[in-house]
Protein backbone atom coordinates (compact mmCIF):
# COMPACT_ATOMS: atom_id res chain seq x y z
CA UNK A 1 0.00 0.00 0.00
CA UNK A 2 1.47 3.12 -0.92
CA UNK A 3 1.36 6.47 1.62
CA UNK A 4 -1.32 8.04 -0.10
CA UNK A 5 -3.58 5.05 -0.06
CA UNK A 6 -2.32 4.81 3.33
CA UNK A 7 -3.22 8.34 4.41
CA UNK A 8 -6.49 8.32 2.66
CA UNK A 9 -7.39 5.10 4.76
CA UNK A 10 -6.82 7.01 7.72
CA UNK A 11 -8.78 10.27 6.81
CA UNK A 12 -11.88 8.38 5.83
CA UNK A 13 -11.48 6.29 8.80
CA UNK A 14 -11.93 9.36 11.22
CA UNK A 15 -14.63 10.59 9.18
CA UNK A 16 -16.57 7.73 9.93
CA UNK A 17 -15.10 7.28 13.33
CA UNK A 18 -16.82 11.08 13.65
CA UNK A 19 -19.64 10.60 12.11
CA UNK A 20 -20.49 7.76 14.23
CA UNK A 21 -20.06 9.83 17.24
CA UNK A 22 -22.71 12.08 16.23
CA UNK A 23 -25.39 9.56 14.87
CA UNK A 24 -24.67 10.14 11.13
CA UNK A 25 -23.52 8.31 8.57
CA UNK A 26 -20.05 7.86 6.60
CA UNK A 27 -21.98 7.89 3.38
CA UNK A 28 -23.22 11.53 4.61
CA UNK A 29 -19.60 13.13 4.47
CA UNK A 30 -17.33 13.50 0.92
CA UNK A 31 -14.01 13.39 1.59
CA UNK A 32 -12.35 16.35 -1.05
CA UNK A 33 -8.76 15.42 -1.49
CA UNK A 34 -7.58 18.77 -2.29
CA UNK A 35 -4.81 18.06 -4.45
CA UNK A 36 -3.29 21.75 -5.27
CA UNK A 37 0.67 21.73 -6.12
CA UNK A 38 0.81 18.28 -6.82
CA UNK A 39 1.94 16.19 -9.64
CA UNK A 40 -0.89 13.79 -11.46
CA UNK A 41 1.45 10.82 -10.36
CA UNK A 42 0.16 11.43 -6.76
CA UNK A 43 -3.48 11.83 -8.17
CA UNK A 44 -2.89 8.71 -9.63
CA UNK A 45 -2.05 6.83 -6.74
CA UNK A 46 -5.14 8.39 -5.05
CA UNK A 47 -7.69 7.18 -7.82
CA UNK A 48 -5.90 3.98 -7.58
CA UNK A 49 -6.73 3.91 -4.08
CA UNK A 50 -10.30 4.83 -5.12
CA UNK A 51 -10.60 8.35 -4.45
CA UNK A 52 -12.70 10.32 -6.87
CA UNK A 53 -13.02 14.00 -5.98
CA UNK A 54 -10.34 16.30 -6.26
CA UNK A 55 -10.06 19.60 -4.75
CA UNK A 56 -7.77 22.32 -7.46
CA UNK A 57 -7.04 25.96 -5.51
CA UNK A 58 -4.96 27.41 -9.08
CA UNK A 59 -7.00 27.67 -12.41
CA UNK A 60 -5.09 26.93 -14.90
CA UNK A 61 -2.96 24.02 -12.77
CA UNK A 62 -6.21 22.44 -12.35
CA UNK A 63 -7.03 22.61 -15.76
CA UNK A 64 -3.99 20.74 -17.11
CA UNK A 65 -4.66 17.82 -14.26
CA UNK A 66 -8.29 17.88 -15.51
CA UNK A 67 -6.88 17.53 -19.47
CA UNK A 68 -4.18 15.05 -18.54
CA UNK A 69 -6.64 12.48 -16.76
CA UNK A 70 -9.47 13.05 -19.53
CA UNK A 71 -6.84 12.53 -22.13
CA UNK A 72 -5.53 9.32 -20.52
CA UNK A 73 -9.51 7.84 -20.47
CA UNK A 74 -9.71 7.88 -16.68
CA UNK A 75 -13.24 8.76 -16.19
CA UNK A 76 -15.44 8.73 -13.36
CA UNK A 77 -13.66 11.77 -11.50
CA UNK A 78 -15.18 15.03 -9.88
CA UNK A 79 -13.05 18.29 -10.41
CA UNK A 80 -14.04 21.67 -8.06
CA UNK A 81 -12.59 24.51 -7.76
CA UNK A 82 -12.06 25.47 -4.31
CA UNK A 83 -9.45 29.07 -5.05
CA UNK A 84 -10.50 32.58 -5.12
CA UNK A 85 -11.54 33.23 -8.87
CA UNK A 86 -10.28 36.33 -10.70
CA UNK A 87 -12.86 37.01 -13.60
CA UNK A 88 -10.38 36.94 -16.05
CA UNK A 89 -10.15 33.01 -15.35
CA UNK A 90 -13.69 32.13 -14.91
CA UNK A 91 -13.98 30.66 -18.65
CA UNK A 92 -11.15 27.94 -17.60
CA UNK A 93 -13.17 26.41 -14.80
CA UNK A 94 -16.72 27.11 -16.30
CA UNK A 95 -15.62 24.87 -19.52
CA UNK A 96 -13.52 22.49 -17.70
CA UNK A 97 -14.65 22.05 -13.59
CA UNK A 98 -17.66 19.97 -12.69
CA UNK A 99 -17.93 22.36 -9.48
CA UNK A 100 -17.09 26.44 -8.42
CA UNK A 101 -16.52 26.60 -4.11
CA UNK A 102 -15.97 30.17 -4.19
CA UNK A 103 -19.21 32.20 -5.47
CA UNK A 104 -19.07 35.11 -3.63
CA UNK A 105 -20.68 37.91 -6.01
CA UNK A 106 -23.14 37.98 -8.65
CA UNK A 107 -20.60 39.16 -11.26
CA UNK A 108 -18.60 36.29 -11.24
CA UNK A 109 -21.50 33.83 -11.09
CA UNK A 110 -23.35 35.31 -13.65
CA UNK A 111 -19.86 35.13 -16.26
CA UNK A 112 -19.47 31.34 -15.15
CA UNK A 113 -23.26 30.80 -15.99
CA UNK A 114 -22.77 32.38 -19.62
CA UNK A 115 -19.67 30.65 -20.21
CA UNK A 116 -20.80 26.93 -19.20
CA UNK A 117 -21.09 24.86 -22.42
CA UNK A 118 -24.35 24.25 -23.27
CA UNK A 119 -23.73 20.58 -23.71
CA UNK A 120 -22.36 20.29 -20.36
CA UNK A 121 -24.95 20.03 -17.60
CA UNK A 122 -24.79 22.84 -15.18
CA UNK A 123 -21.89 23.18 -13.11
CA UNK A 124 -22.34 23.06 -9.51
CA UNK A 125 -21.86 26.18 -6.93
CA UNK A 126 -21.78 26.84 -3.35
CA UNK A 127 -21.67 30.15 -2.16
CA UNK A 128 -18.57 30.96 0.12
CA UNK A 129 -19.50 32.07 3.31
CA UNK A 130 -16.63 34.89 5.31
CA UNK A 131 -17.90 33.18 8.29
CA UNK A 132 -15.11 34.54 11.03
CA UNK A 133 -15.08 37.90 9.02
CA UNK A 134 -11.68 38.53 8.19
CA UNK A 135 -10.50 40.87 5.78
CA UNK A 136 -8.00 38.29 4.16
CA UNK A 137 -10.65 35.93 3.38
CA UNK A 138 -12.87 35.82 0.40
CA UNK A 139 -16.99 35.19 1.11
CA UNK A 140 -20.17 37.18 1.96
CA UNK A 141 -21.71 37.33 5.03
CA UNK A 142 -24.59 35.52 6.57
CA UNK A 143 -26.48 38.60 6.11
CA UNK A 144 -25.56 38.67 2.76
CA UNK A 145 -27.08 35.27 1.52
CA UNK A 146 -30.38 35.33 1.03
CA UNK A 147 -29.88 37.71 -2.06
CA UNK A 148 -27.02 36.27 -3.20
CA UNK A 149 -28.34 32.85 -3.45
CA UNK A 150 -31.89 33.91 -4.80
CA UNK A 151 -30.20 35.37 -7.82
CA UNK A 152 -27.67 32.42 -8.25
CA UNK A 153 -30.45 30.23 -8.40
CA UNK A 154 -31.89 31.72 -11.19
CA UNK A 155 -28.68 31.65 -13.38
CA UNK A 156 -29.64 28.62 -16.27
CA UNK A 157 -25.75 27.87 -16.46
CA UNK A 158 -25.43 27.24 -12.62
CA UNK A 159 -26.95 24.37 -9.97
CA UNK A 160 -26.96 26.03 -6.42
CA UNK A 161 -25.85 23.41 -4.65
CA UNK A 162 -25.07 25.01 -0.70
CA UNK A 163 -22.43 26.69 1.47
CA UNK A 164 -18.45 26.60 1.72
CA UNK A 165 -16.90 28.43 4.16
CA UNK A 166 -12.77 28.55 5.17
CA UNK A 167 -13.38 29.32 9.40
CA UNK A 168 -10.34 30.86 11.00
CA UNK A 169 -8.42 28.77 13.23
CA UNK A 170 -9.89 27.86 16.73
CA UNK A 171 -8.11 26.14 19.59
CA UNK A 172 -10.61 24.68 21.12
CA UNK A 173 -13.48 22.21 20.48
CA UNK A 174 -15.93 24.13 21.74
CA UNK A 175 -14.95 26.94 19.55
CA UNK A 176 -14.78 25.17 16.20
CA UNK A 177 -18.02 23.58 16.56
CA UNK A 178 -20.06 26.98 17.88
CA UNK A 179 -18.49 28.70 14.04
CA UNK A 180 -19.63 25.34 12.07
CA UNK A 181 -22.64 25.61 13.59
CA UNK A 182 -23.51 29.17 12.85
CA UNK A 183 -22.93 27.76 8.98
CA UNK A 184 -24.57 24.29 9.43
CA UNK A 185 -27.75 26.92 10.58
CA UNK A 186 -27.90 28.80 7.14
CA UNK A 187 -27.35 25.82 5.23
CA UNK A 188 -30.40 23.87 6.76
CA UNK A 189 -32.58 27.28 5.94
CA UNK A 190 -30.77 27.12 2.54
CA UNK A 191 -31.83 24.01 1.66
CA UNK A 192 -35.31 24.74 2.45
CA UNK A 193 -35.56 27.41 -0.05
CA UNK A 194 -34.24 25.70 -2.71
CA UNK A 195 -34.72 21.95 -4.13
CA UNK A 196 -31.24 21.10 -5.09
CA UNK A 197 -29.01 22.05 -2.34
CA UNK A 198 -27.46 19.47 -0.60
CA UNK A 199 -24.06 20.40 0.47
CA UNK A 200 -21.64 22.15 2.92
CA UNK A 201 -18.53 21.60 2.40
CA UNK A 202 -16.60 22.67 5.70
CA UNK A 203 -13.92 21.18 7.58
CA UNK A 204 -10.44 20.73 6.87
CA UNK A 205 -7.26 18.46 8.94
CA UNK A 206 -7.46 20.88 12.16
CA UNK A 207 -11.34 20.97 12.21
CA UNK A 208 -13.23 18.13 10.57
CA UNK A 209 -14.75 16.62 13.57
CA UNK A 210 -16.32 19.62 14.68
CA UNK A 211 -17.42 20.26 10.93
CA UNK A 212 -18.87 16.64 11.30
CA UNK A 213 -20.59 17.08 14.26
CA UNK A 214 -22.08 20.08 12.98
CA UNK A 215 -23.67 19.17 9.72
CA UNK A 216 -20.79 19.55 7.12
CA UNK A 217 -21.61 17.00 4.27
CA UNK A 218 -18.08 17.23 2.27
CA UNK A 219 -14.50 18.09 4.39
CA UNK A 220 -11.33 19.56 2.65
CA UNK A 221 -8.51 17.15 3.42
CA UNK A 222 -4.72 17.95 1.60
CA UNK A 223 -1.06 17.38 3.53
CA UNK A 224 -2.81 14.97 5.37
CA UNK A 225 -3.28 12.84 2.26
CA UNK A 226 -0.52 14.04 -0.34
CA UNK A 227 2.00 15.30 2.35
CA UNK A 228 3.10 19.27 2.34
CA UNK A 229 2.87 21.13 -0.77
CA UNK A 230 5.31 20.93 -3.35
CA UNK A 231 5.58 24.17 -4.97
CA UNK A 232 3.78 27.37 -5.21
CA UNK A 233 2.40 28.26 -9.03
CA UNK A 234 3.43 31.02 -10.47
CA UNK A 235 0.80 31.82 -12.84
CA UNK A 236 -1.78 33.26 -10.17
CA UNK A 237 -5.29 31.89 -9.43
Amino acid sequence: MSDIARNLAQITAKISAAALRCGRSSQEVTLLAVSKTKPASDIEEAIAAGQRAFGENYVQEGVDKIRHFADAGVSGLQWHFIGPLQSNKSRLVAEHFDWCHTIDRLRIATRLSDQRPKDMPPLNVLIQINISDENSKSGITLAELDELASQVAELPGLTLRGLMAIPAPESSYERQFAVAQQMAVAFTALKNRYPDVDTLSLGMSDDMEAAIAAGSTMVRIGTAIFGARNYQPHQGQ
